[in-house]
């Protein structure tokens, strides 16, 4: 079965990704992302589009943008994800993997908008101990940076920081170790599956109402 996964360079998405390149029954035949303009930048994550881009390199897939107005309604945002699962769906794709873990709202929203299609959502990740993935996460040599912070559950100066033990230790109770809940998003650049690392710099944080995000750069 040709699968691609959604692909906003986090965390859960990559271990979502390890997930299935380890299963026989599916073949990964690229990731999928969704950027806004004019910035160029993955929506909600903040994060260029061009490190998106060396993160499917390092992978060695190829990588499918999808490119949103800004602020764009959910009628506008469903027709071009709509156009964007058909023309997959032509050239074989018959699933979409996604790294979400435990809101029930979000998959079934995806789980509709795939059945339209005639196409699968699958859900590696589905049910799991935040703890779990998190521990799995440092255990298999992940590296990734918090990219943005939702303020309102969530100090500033966690945007920035790099998802060690000494991060999640210093969550506060009631955020998920994840971020499942939107309280944090980040950038990985390392996995078990990265052909190599990718070195970024941290620069400086941005609000923008309630979120703030911490700009990267590649260092070479």
């Amino acid at each position: 079965m040709k699968v691609i996964v959604a692909w906003s360079g986090d965390k859960d998405s990559a271990i979502a990704l390890e997930r299935v390149l380890k299963n026989d029954r599916l073949q990964v035949v690229g990731l999928l992302t969704t950027v806004s303009l004019p910035y160029d930048r993955v929506t909600m994550h903040g994060v260029r589009r061009t490190l998106i881009a060396l993160q499917a390199e390092r992978v060695g897939l190829p990588l499918h943008t999808i490119r949103l107005p800004p602020s764009p309604s959910n009628e506008v945002y469903d027709r071009l994800m709509g156009s964007a699962l058909q023309g997959l769906k032509g050239q074989g794709v018959a699933g979409v993997v996604f790294g979400d873990i435990f809101l029930e709202d979000v998959r079934a929203y995806r789980e509709q908008q795939l059945a339209e299609r005639g196409m699968e959502a699958l859900f590696p990740l589905w049910g799991e101990a935040s703890e779990k993935l998190v521990a799995h996460f440092l255990a298999q040599g992940y590296r990734a940076v918090v990219t943005c912070v939702d303020t309102q559950v969530l100090p500033a100066e966690f945007c920035g920081r790099w998802l060690d033990e000494t991060f999640f230790a210093s969550l506060p109770e009631g955020v998920d170790r994840c971020g499942e809940n939107g309280e944090f998003h980040t950038f990985v650049t390392a996995a078990p599956f990265f052909a190599q690392p990718i070195q970024v710099q941290v620069g400086e944080r941005v609000q923008h109402d309630r979120f703030v995000y911490c700009d990267l750069t590649e260092s070479r």
